[in-house]
């Protein structure tokens, strides 16, 4: 996996020095996905090319439970944005930042990995690319308060840099700490960012314009880190960037079937004998049935499986929706301590919007009427892997 870094005689004997797998470099950039501009979709190429030749030198040294976060579905929406991915693993994140410069005098993290508290890593490793020549060089890594303490911060781009000779260049160092010292402290305390949905709406609606070539800059980083950091909003935001149509509409997959991105974050939908008095679909309010249509979601909670059902039901001529987690394996409970939540848009509470359970039970679930058009937003305590904010629309 790793290249004899003897051959490069413009690195030094503690960098990494890792092949990119040939069917990555084969790659062209419109295998990396849809993006709105020549310079987003080389941005998510070049990211591309440094997970593809990163990640398995972590799941090698580290854990081989790396992986990407939230997912990997997830990545277009911010490559289209910002540079940097991030790999999470036993709890911690690192944060990759490629470059193709030469230049190895000072690593430069944007503003975004660095203070929005939802996306801080604990270790940022500083990678150079070499896309024509087949391989990446990690030259040296930090930690979030190093950057945030140490670093300097440049308004003009947004980002912190640090000096090369204040990073820990002998890579080797890293899996050290990472075994010797698995409670060390690398982050700093973080202030949150909220906007409103109505500014949120706004924000999006002026930045979907593609002729904004980096939305990143174009408003205050208040607001653009509030944006950012809700998965529902950043996913809308691509999604109007790249002129691609909306994804998470319920009401939609119901009638339509799911739709090929929901589905690769885990949703489907399928009939079900109804167990609720009065459930029904969508289509099913005007031509009754015997069975009723679903929406499921699968989920992977402290190592076990769940799912997530979205139920339609008719109810004195009223349409309500039923949000219900049940334990994958029959027969199985939803263990103590679990909590099912919905919030608006904006992550605002409402009544009657959770459900707790004090002991095990068979179900968690909340009932809601909606407006059309409407938003909700799930959360499960403990969290789901991959676990990425949506907006449902109904």
């Amino acid at each position: 996996m790793t290249a004899n870094a003897t051959l490069f005689d413009f690195t030094n004997s503690t960098d990494l020095i890792l092949e990119i797998p040939t069917a990555a470099r084969k790659q062209n950039l419109n295998q990396v996905g849809v993006f709105s501009s020549p310079i987003s979709q080389y941005q998510a190429y070049i990211n591309e090319l440094c997970l593809q030749a990163v990640l398995p030198w972590i799941q090698e040294d580290f854990s081989p439970q790396a992986k990407v976060w939230p997912n990997s579905t997830a990545l277009p929406s911010f490559w289209e944005v910002v540079n940097g991915t991030t790999i999470l693993l036993d709890g911690r994140r690192f944060i990759l930042v490629p470059s193709e410069s030469i230049d190895l005098s000072e690593l430069r993290v944007p503003q975004e990995w660095v203070d929005i508290p939802e996306l801080i890593g604990d270790y940022y490793l500083a990678v150079q690319v070499e896309p024509d020549e087949g391989w990446v060089n990690v030259w040296g890594y930090t930690t979030h308060a190093a950057l945030k303490n140490s670093g300097k911060y440049d308004a003009g781009d947004r980002t912190y840099s640090l000096d090369g000779d204040e990073l820990i260049n002998d890579i080797a160092v890293l899996s050290v700490a990472w075994e010797m010292c698995p409670q060390e402290s690398t982050k700093s305390a973080i202030i949150p960012l909220t906007i409103s949905q109505i500014q949120a709406e706004n924000l999006i609606s002026r930045l979907a314009n593609p002729e904004i070539i980096t939305p990143r800059l174009a408003i205050p980083f208040q607001m653009w880190g509030a944006l950012l950091a809700h998965g529902g909003w950043r996913q809308s935001l691509y999604q109007k960037r790249t002129g691609q149509p909306e994804q998470l509409s319920v009401v939609k997959w119901l009638k339509d079937g799911v739709s090929q991105f929901a589905q690769t974050i885990g949703w489907n939908k399928f009939d079900l004998q109804p167990t609720v008095a009065g459930a029904r679909s969508v289509e099913q309010i005007e031509a009754p049935a015997e069975t009723s249509t679903i929406l499921c979601k699968q989920l992977s909670i402290a190592g076990q499986n769940y799912e997530l059902r979205v139920i339609p039901q008719n109810i004195d001529n009223q349409i309500t929706w039923r949000f219900e987690l049940r334990n994958a394996n029959l027969g199985a409970a939803i263990p103590g301590g679990f909590k099912l939540r919905l919030l608006t848009e904006d992550l605002q509470s409402f009544a009657n919007n959770e459900d707790i359970a004090t002991t095990a039970v068979p179900e968690l679930f909340v009932e809601i009427a909606l407006e059309p058009g409407e938003g909700i937003v799930w959360e499960i305590e403990p969290l789901p892997e991959n676990y990425d904010r949506e907006i449902l629309k109904f």
